[in-house]
C-alpha cells in the first residue's frame, strides 16, 4: 500500500482480494452497485454509518449500530477495509474516519475509487456476495480524530489551531447556505475538497508534494492542529484523510460539521 497506508491503489488491492483478512466496502449509490461493483465487495448505504438529529446532520452512529454494521460484514480485529465510492472519496472517507473514531485503524481508501478500478480494466461483478458470517464484534466511540463545537468555541483564538473549510467557494463566503446562518468559522482558511483530487487521473489524490504546496501556501502547516469542516463532515473527511495521507499528526474531524455550528444561535460566524 501506498501514501502512508491511508490509500490503496487498484493494482495492489488487485493482489490482496484473496486475502481473507479483506473486506471490501463499496458506497456507491445502491443503483450503481447492482449495476457494477469490485467483486466481493458489500454495499454499505451512506445513511447506515451517520445519525441524524434534525436540523444536524452527519453525527456519529451510535456503539450498537455501528457494531451491528461491521458484525453484519464480518469484521474482526484482524479486518483490513477497504472502502470506496464512485464520487472521488467523500462517502468512502467518511467510513474510515469513522473506523478511526471507533478503534479500528486497518482501514483505507481506494485511491480513485470505482473510477480508477473499472478505467484501469480490473474486474466488475453485479451479483452481490454470499453474505458473512456475522463476527459479533463490537466497538465502541474513541475520543480519538474528533472535534466538537465546544472544543472550537475554546480555540478560536488559537494561532496553533486551524479550521479547514472543505465547503464549496459559496458556501465558505455566505453566498449559498444550506443552515440557518450563512458563512463560516471564523479564521477558517477554505481548501475545497476536490482540490486535492486529480480529475484528469481517475479522481486519484494528487502526488503529495503537489498537495502540501497548497497547504503550506494556505498556512495549513504540518506543526498545526487542524480542524476539518463540510456541512455535515462528508466532504471534509476526505480532506481528514489527505491530511493523515500526508504525515499531518493533528488532524481533527468535526462530525455535524455546519449543519450544526451554523444552527446553532451561540457561535460566531464570519462572513
Amino acid at each position: 500500500m501506498s501514501q502512508a497506508s491511508h490509500f490503496i491503489e487498484p493494482d495492489d488491492l488487485e493482489k490482496l482480494r484473496s486475502n481473507e483478512n479483506i473486506i471490501i466496502v463499496d458506497l456507491c449509490k445502491a443503483k450503481q452497485y447492482a449495476q457494477a461493483h469490485i467483486p466481493e465487495a458489500h454495499f454499505v448505504n451512506y445513511a447506515d454509518i451517520v445519525k441524524i438529529d434534525k436540523p444536524v446532520m452527519g453525527l456519529l452512529p451510535d456503539n450498537e449500530n455501528f457494531s451491528a454494521l461491521l458484525s453484519s460484514l464480518g469484521v474482526t480485529k484482524k479486518s483490513l477495509i477497504v472502502a470506496y465510492d464512485d464520487e472521488g472519496g467523500g462517502c468512502a472517507a467518511r467510513f474510515i474516519w469513522t473506523l478511526h473514531v471507533f478503534g479500528h485503524e486497518t482501514a483505507v481508501i481506494l485511491n480513485g475509487g470505482l473510477h480508477s478500478w473499472a478505467n484501469e480494466g480490473h474486474q466488475l461483478a453485479n451479483e452481490a456476495p454470499e453474505k458473512p458470517k456475522a463476527s459479533n464484534y463490537t466497538v465502541s466511540k474513541t475520543h480519538h480524530h474528533t472535534a466538537t463545537r465546544a472544543f472550537i468555541q475554546t480555540r478560536l483564538e488559537d494561532d496553533n489551531v486551524v479550521f479547514l473549510d472543505a465547503r464549496s467557494k459559496p458556501e465558505y463566503t455566505g453566498e449559498k447556505k444550506f443552515s440557518e446562518k450563512a458563512g463560516r468559522i471564523p479564521g477558517a482558511i477554505h481548501y475545497e475538497w476536490t482540490e486535492s483530487m486529480n480529475q484528469s487521473n481517475n479522481l486519484r489524490r494528487l502526488p503529495a508534494e503537489n498537495i502540501q504546496q497548497q497547504l503550506d501556501e494556505l498556512g495549513i502547516t504540518k506543526d498545526k492542529e487542524v480542524v476539518c469542516y463540510c456541512q455535515s463532515h462528508h466532504r471534509s473527511a476526505y480532506s481528514w484523510l489527505v491530511l493523515k495521507s500526508l504525515g499531518y499528526e493533528n488532524v481533527l474531524g468535526y462530525p455535524g460539521s455546519w449543519s450544526d455550528w451554523g444552527n446553532n444561535p451561540d457561535t460566531p460566524v464570519e462572513l
